[in-house]
Formats: structure tokens, C-alpha cells, sequence
């Protein structure tokens, strides 16, 4: 298939491009900016016309809750969403049921997103059997299966010796591995924010230093081993601060804010707002302005959705029972566009957190627009206005916070592979 996308705004934030430009693509590939190759006839032409053209979204953190928990969502609806989202590649984390431990199960989950021809989806794989903490997976094995990092999701990991050794082992191959922040004893049995509405709703709390004893754990385990670590989900300004540090003293560590955090705060609780009952809580409007300097100053690596699906019933629980989580693989796009405006970036700038940056920490050749690069793009309208219906939402999970909100950023066409897979009016 040869397509022509013409007159489209072209930004490319790995290459710092911000014009307007046609992009040629054949057999997968893009094999021309600018100028048509010779003897080139596209089989199909797409008018960008006040469209951006830009490369297809990298996500993170895409729960899509198969193996095992189907009843919440299903592969095919959650691939679906993510399209729809001008999502091209994402991140799996590894709490399946069960866990990604094992090279077959990490390799059925390629082959079924595989046949799906949808995004690309990179499996991470679980650091300890089970999810368990008592013994360390075979990870050069889940390696060899398609695993692109390690982690212990958001499950318990209480054998300090037992990371230890798992990052020296990492260390060795030069595995990353993905690490939450959060000390379990601390955070023991809180839903919220150690804040004034905690206080005022009477919520069981976990306090900021819950996760900055456990980011000091890791930062010191980090200098001692030389492993190379991913921090996930930062909520709070002493956290940044503590990352920032570390990054000027040379440690090999990188971080991402979900785009909850990007604009949320424990202020938007309300009164028991169970779609606001999050891994890691909202905080004050303090953190989350911080976060979003540090997302501005590069500081934090990335943002992504956190897409996590939720049964309803789940969420119709009093605040403290609901299960936490929420839908965004979808709202990825127009939130950070949204989160770009009110910070007053460049789009360039802006969008490479969610393209270019995050494909470096998967190491995958994704996240940008170039010659001979694969044909995996997003062309969205910046100007278009919608508003979040959970209803309109692709994803089985209909658990969101932002339900009623007017967006702006609208996908028009993902390309994956020079495929598209997905295009709305």
C-alpha cells in the first residue's frame, strides 16, 4: 500500500521539525519527506490540511487486562482504544493474571496482539515469580521471549535484598527494570493524599514520604548496582526533586507522571469521586504543579496514560472499597495537548513526551518521522472540540475522571505499519 499524506503539518520531535511537509509511504516504510520518489503513484492520498502530522503516540503503562482478567476488557478492545487514541506502540506492565513470569505467556501475548494488527505491544515482564517478591523471574529467558523491561507492577516488594539482587542481576545484562516508588508499610491500607481533603472526607491517607522513603531505597540500591532504572508514576514535588538530583549526579534512572497527575489534585475528590481513587493518589496542587514543571523541563522522561480498566461495579463502591484506576489510553492525546497549552510549549516540545522519549525507554526504533522509518503516525486535529463521554469511549473501561470534560485534539487517522487502522470523520 502506497500513501501520500499531503499538506499536513508535520512535527517530528526527534528531528525538531515544525512545517509543513508531505510524507510518501510504501510497503511499511516512509521513503520520502518533501518531494515524491521517482516514478511514485499512491494507491491512496489523505488532505491533512490543518491536520498535524505526527509520529504515533508511545504509551507506557496500557493495562489491557488480558491474560485473565477479561471480564474487565479484552485485548481486542483495549488495542482498539489505544488506535483510536493514535496510540501506535504501548507498554503492558506485567499484573496479568497470571502474572507475565513466563516465556510462554509473554509469548501468546505478542501473538494474539500480533494478529490483531493494531498497535505494537511491548510486554514487560514480571520481576519476581507470581508478582510474589519471593524469588526472581528468569529474565534473560522472558528477554528472549520479547520482554523490554522488568518490573514489580504495583505489587508489594518488601525483600530489600531480594531487589538488590535483582538489580545486580539486571545490572549485568543491562536490563532495565521499572520500579513505583512506594513503601508498603506506610502506604498500608491509604486511599488518598495526606492532605486537608483527606481530613475533611475522613480517608484512610499515604503520606508523600511513602514514596520518597522508597525512591531514596531505590536511588541509594541504583548507585551501588549501576542498574538502569525506570521510575514509574512520580506524584509528588519531593519526588522530582530527589529524580532531578540523581540525574545530575550521573545515575542511570529515568521517570514518567501518569496524565492524571499532569492535571489533577486531591481537589478534585470532591465528594467521593471513586473515578479519582488512583495508583498513586492525587496529590496536592502543589506536586502536581511541580510535575508538570519537570515534564516542561525534561526532568520527567514521559507522560502516559496509566490506562487502567475498571468493572463498574468496582467503581461504584464508597470511595476507600472502589478499586483504583481509570480509563485514558484514549484521552492521551488531547490532555497532553492540554497540558501543553496551559504550560504554553511548543507542540514539538510537547509531544515528545509522549513520542520519541518514551520509545528511547522502551529502546525501540518508534516515535518519529523519518526516512525508512516505519510507517507508524498520528495525524490529529488540533483545533477540534469534543467532549469526553464515557458512552463514546472504545474502552471497556467507561472509569473516568474527566467525564463531561471539552476537549481539544481530535485523531483523524493512525497508520501503523503504513496501514491505517483507524480514521474518523
Amino acid at each position: 500500500m502506497k500513501i501520500h499524506i499531503k499538506n499536513g503539518r508535520l512535527i517530528d520531535p526527534a528531528s525538531d521539525t515544525d512545517a509543513q511537509s508531505d510524507v510518501y509511504i510504501a510497503a511499511g516504510k516512509i521513503v520520502a519527506i518533501g518531494a515524491a520518489p521517482d516514478g511514485y503513484t499512491a494507491n491512496r492520498t489523505i488532505d491533512a490540511s490543518g491536520l498535524v502530522v505526527c509520529p504515533g503516540l508511545v504509551d507506557l503503562s496500557v493495562r489491557l487486562r488480558e491474560p485473565g482478567f477479561e471480564y474487565l476488557a479484552t485485548l481486542e478492545s483495549e488495542m482498539n482504544a489505544a488506535v483510536a487514541g493514535g496510540v501506535t506502540s504501548l507498554a503492558c506492565p506485567p499484573d496479568t493474571d497470571p502474572p507475565l513470569d513466563e516465556p510462554a505467556l509473554v509469548e501468546m501475548l505478542k501473538f494474539r496482539a500480533k494478529n490483531l494488527n493494531q498497535a505494537h505491544v511491548y510486554p514487560i515482564g514480571a520481576l519476581t515469580v507470581g508478582l510474589k517478591g519471593t524469588h526472581l523471574t528468569e529474565m534473560a529467558e522472558l528477554s528472549d521471549a520479547g520482554c523490554v523491561a522488568f518490573s514489580h507492577a504495583d505489587a508489594k516488594l518488601t525483600d530489600t535484598q531480594l531487589l538488590f539482587r535483582a538489580l545486580q542481576y539486571a545490572a549485568t545484562f543491562d536490563f532495565p527494570v521499572w520500579l513505583r516508588p512506594q513503601d508498603a508499610g506506610l502506604a498500608r491500607g491509604g486511599v488518598a493524599h495526606d492532605g486537608q481533603v483527606a481530613t475533611r472526607l475522613g480517608l484512610a491517607v499515604i503520606p508523600v514520604c511513602a514514596e520518597t522513603v522508597a525512591l531514596s531505597m531505590i536511588l541509594l540500591l541504583a548507585r551501588e548496582t549501576g542498574a538502569r532504572i525506570h521510575l514509574c508514576r512520580i506524584s509528588s514535588a519531593e519526588g522530582v526533586d530527589m529524580v532531578r538530583r540523581a540525574k545530575k549526579e550521573g545515575l542511570r534512572v529515568s521517570c514518567d507522571v501518569a496524565i492524571h497527575h499532569a492535571h489533577l489534585s486531591e481537589m478534585d475528590i470532591g465528594y467521593f469521586d471513586s473515578n479519582c481513587n488512583l495508583t498513586p493518589p492525587l496529590r496536592s496542587q502543589r506536586d502536581r504543579d511541580a510535575l508538570r514543571a519537570a515534564l516542561a523541563d525534561g526532568t520527567v522522561n514521559a507522560l502516559c496514560s496509566d490506562h487502567t480498566p475498571v468493572d463498574d461495579d468496582a467503581k461504584q463502591l464508597p470511595f476507600g472499597e472502589a478499586e483504583t484506576g481509570a480509563t485514558a489510553v484514549e484521552l492521551l492525546l488531547p490532555l497532553t495537548l492540554r497540558w501543553m497549552e496551559e504550560s504554553r510549549l511548543p507542540m514539538s516540545r510537547g509531544l515528545a513526551r509522549v513520542t520519541c522519549e518514551p520509545a528511547h525507554l522502551l529502546g525501540i526504533s518508534a516515535g518519529r518521522i523519518a526516512e525508512d522509518a516505519n510507517a507508524d503516525i498520528c495525524i490529529f486535529d488540533p483545533a477540534r472540540h469534543w467532549k469526553i463521554c464515557p458512552d463514546t469511549l472504545k474502552s471497556q473501561g467507561k472509569n473516568t475522571p474527566y467525564t463531561g470534560l471539552e476537549v481539544k485534539g481530535k485523531v483523524r487517522y493512525t497508520l501503523i505499519d503504513g496501514q491505517v487502522v483507524y480514521e474518523s470523520a
